[in-house]
């Protein structure tokens, strides 16, 4: 309903295992739940200076699109959703994606980018937030494993923020991944999930989670690249 690269080891905490480890070790058992926060903003805008680099044109950063369904795989890596959330703006002509994302149990929250007086990122990162801090009270001595899409680490020293959320959820038993591109994620929160729980870095996964557009007539040419097949083989999981 629409409501307007170093060693694994080092990059995770020592809880973790890769997505095929945990298969084996839990085949013919229920792994627990994964609840979903995707911030669509922070990881699309990130895509776009990194495509700069990676596809050898800056014409790129303006053709680079998000494979949602690639993201959304990468993010539940084959687990059972609890809860998924995303929010951004609201780009008229990315609405049948969204709504292939909402076939998938996504609830999705998109906001007009001059509605908010916090600015673009205000109103989504507080929407958010408030879920997922409503998910750690509604499940209250049976939490699961919270994955974030995003690098926004702002508002700490306040003790707000997507941080201060992930810290209040750990101290209360939830596992955590963070998955962002590792240039544009905060420091701090980069290095506070590695120790206490899983960074998954985009960057890793950037062929099979972004496709390019071909530009349109009378602008610098880029030419179609689709995206690749996504191999969860090495995909982080915190356990």
């Amino acid at each position: 309903m629409w409501r307007c690269s170093r060693s694994l080891l080092s990059r995770t905490g020592t809880s973790a295992r890769t997505t095929n480890d945990l298969m084996k070790q839990h085949a013919g058992e229920d792994m627990k739940s994964c609840f979903i926060y995707w911030d669509n903003s922070n990881i699309f805008h990130a895509a776009q200076y990194l495509a700069e680099d990676r596809e050898a044109t800056p014409a790129a950063r303006f053709r680079i699109r998000i494979h949602f369904e690639s993201l959304y795989r990468l993010a539940h890596a084959d687990r059972k959703v609890e809860r998924a959330y995303a929010a951004g703006s609201i780009p008229p002509q990315l609405q049948s994606l969204w709504n292939r994302l909402e076939n998938q149990g996504v609830d999705v929250e998109l906001f007009d980018r001059v509605q908010a007086e916090y600015g673009e990122q205000g109103v989504p990162d507080q929407f958010l937030q408030l879920k997922m801090l409503e998910d750690a009270f509604d499940f209250n001595g049976d939490p699961g494993t919270v994955v974030l899409l995003s690098g926004d680490g702002a508002g700490y020293r306040e003790g707000r923020g997507f941080h201060s959320t992930l810290e209040r959820m750990r101290g209360r038993g939830w596992r955590v991944e963070v998955l962002s591109w590792t240039h544009s994620c905060k420091l701090r929160m980069r290095q506070w999930a590695e120790t206490n729980g899983v960074f998954v870095p985009l960057e890793d996964f950037y062929q099979s989670i972004t496709f390019v557009q071909e530009s349109e007539p009378g602008y610098q040419h880029v030419g179609y690249r689709p995206n690749e097949p996504l191999d969860l083989s090495n995909r982080p999981l915190a356990v």
